[in-house]
């Protein structure tokens, strides 16, 4: 995959620092902000596990909020392309808006395919630069066992040549190297993974963690 540019700063426009820091907005929110990204192949399971982790974890009193990366393409990453430029230009900018979430001091929960281990390493390091803690989650099924699945029929087009550049068929899947957290869907029950991800969220949130 050929990198992209980082997007031209405009010489004329300058941060703003506020007074609000982070310490202040984890002792109002109770806890400090932290993004869950999860990755993996269409129908491993992201968006089922991601749905009810957010609901888990707002019944536990804590704040989160999901951003779905279907989702976000009905606004924040609308017309951004399919090719590798698109979906890197479309994790940078998930990435960006997780940021916000978590800056907020509330829990990012990210679900993106996000197939380039480059472009979600590139968010990992900007959480790094603010000091976000960044929980990468491979939602690890196997190809057959997702294909399986299919839940928009997204599989059978692309097996039908009707979508090129598909993740797992004709474009490649670039699992994480040292993820934080693996849940295997095809192996373990929902309340299973929502809870692993739920604890550890807890505690990356929890203040003085």
């Amino acid at each position: 995959m050929q990198e992209q540019p980082e997007p031209t700063r405009d010489p004329n426009v300058r941060w703003h620092a506020g007074i609000a820091d982070a310490a202040l907005r984890a002792r109002c929110a109770r806890q400090r902000g932290v993004t869950l990204w999860l990755t993996g192949l269409s129908g491993s399971g992201k968006s089922t596990i991601a749905v009810e982790l957010e609901r888990s974890l707002l019944e536990a009193g804590s704040l989160a909020f999901r951003l779905d990366g279907d989702n976000l393409r009905h606004g924040l990453n609308a017309g951004v392309g399919f090719d590798a430029a698109g979906r890197q230009e479309a994790v940078r900018r998930a990435g960006e808006a997780a940021l916000l979430v978590a800056g907020a001091g509330a829990v990012a929960i990210v679900g993106m395919i996000s197939p380039y281990r480059a472009d979600r390493d590139r968010v990992r390091a900007r959480h790094a630069e603010v000091g976000i803690p960044f929980l990468e989650v491979h939602v690890d099924a196997p190809l057959a066992v997702a294909e399986s699945r299919d839940p928009k029929g997204l599989y059978a087009k692309a097996r039908a040549g009707e979508i090129k550049g598909f993740t797992g068929i004709d474009d490649p899947y670039e699992a994480p190297a040292a993820p934080e957290i693996v849940v295997r869907t095809h192996e373990r029950s929902l309340a299973e993974c929502v809870a692993a991800l739920q604890a550890a969220a807890i505690a990356a949130a929890r203040i003085g963690a």
